[in-house]
C-alpha cells in the first residue's frame, strides 16, 4: 500500500493551519507555521493566488485527507459509502473518518498522533473486544472495547503519550481507562464531538459534480 515519506510539515504549511500530524512538535515553537507560515515551495512566500470555488472545494478535501492520513482511493472510497448511506453525506463521512480503529486510538491519547496509531494496529499491539486487529482502517462499532495488548502497554510511545494527554478528558463519545489501557465506544459521534477544522459540505459539493 503506498504511504506518504514526504515531510508532514509541508502539509500544514500548503492548508495554511496546524493540522497536528506529529503530535507534541505541534505543540512547540519547532511547528512549521510558527517558523514559516506560507506555502512550501521557491515562490511560495510570494505567490499570491485567488481562490475558485473549486480551488477552496479541493483543499477542504485535501485538508480533510491529511488529517486523518488517507491517499484519494481510500477517501474517495469512504465518500462513496457515506453516500450510499443514510443521512447527511457530509456529517457520515466524518463519523466513518473517526470511528477507524487508528483514529480511535489516537482520540483514547495512546498515540500522539494519527500515523504512529496506524503504525501501532498494524503492528499488532491493538486489540478490538479480546481479539487482534491489525487493520486500521477498521470500522469500530458502539459498545467495542479497544485495548492495547498486554504485552504492549510498556511500549515507549504509548507511555510517553498517555503521560503527555495526562489529565485531558478523551472525547465524549469514548469511554477510557487509563488504568486498564482500554476504552470503549459509548456512542457514534456527533458532528459537534469531532473537533476538526473542515467544511464538509465542500467536499461533498466536489464529488457531487
Amino acid at each position: 500500500m503506498a504511504v506518504y515519506h514526504d515531510s508532514k510539515c509541508r502539509l500544514c504549511r500548503r492548508e495554511g493551519m496546524k493540522l497536528f500530524l506529529k503530535g507534541a512538535r505541534c505543540m512547540s515553537d519547532k511547528c512549521a507555521i510558527e517558523r514559516r507560515a506560507y506555502p512550501p515551495g521557491e515562490h511560495g512566500k510570494s505567490r499570491r493566488v485567488k481562490v475558485t470555488n473549486y480551488g477552496q472545494q479541493l483543499r477542504e478535501k485535501q485538508k480533510a485527507r491529511r488529517i486523518y492520513g488517507l491517499l484519494e482511493r481510500q477517501f474517495r472510497s469512504f465518500f462513496t459509502k457515506a453516500a450510499s448511506a443514510k443521512g447527511v453525506t457530509g456529517e457520515t463521512l466524518l463519523q466513518m473518518l473517526e470511528t477507524r480503529l487508528d483514529n480511535v486510538v489516537y482520540r483514547l491519547g495512546f498515540t500522539p498522533n494519527r500515523a504512529s496509531a496506524r503504525q501501532l494496529v498494524r503492528h499488532g499491539h491493538v486489540r478490538v473486544n479480546d481479539r487482534a486487529v491489525d487493520i486500521p482502517s477498521f470500522l469500530v462499532k458502539v459498545g467495542d472495547e479497544i485495548s492495547i495488548r498486554e504485552k504492549s502497554r510498556k511500549l515507549g510511545v504509548v507511555q510517553a503519550s498517555l503521560e503527555a494527554r495526562k489529565g485531558q478528558p478523551a472525547s465524549d463519545w469514548l469511554d477510557l481507562s487509563v488504568e486498564k489501557m482500554s476504552g470503549r465506544v459509548l456512542q457514534i459521534p456527533s458532528r459537534g464531538s469531532i473537533p476538526v477544522p473542515i467544511n464538509e459540505q465542500l467536499i461533498v459539493e466536489l464529488y457531487s459534480k
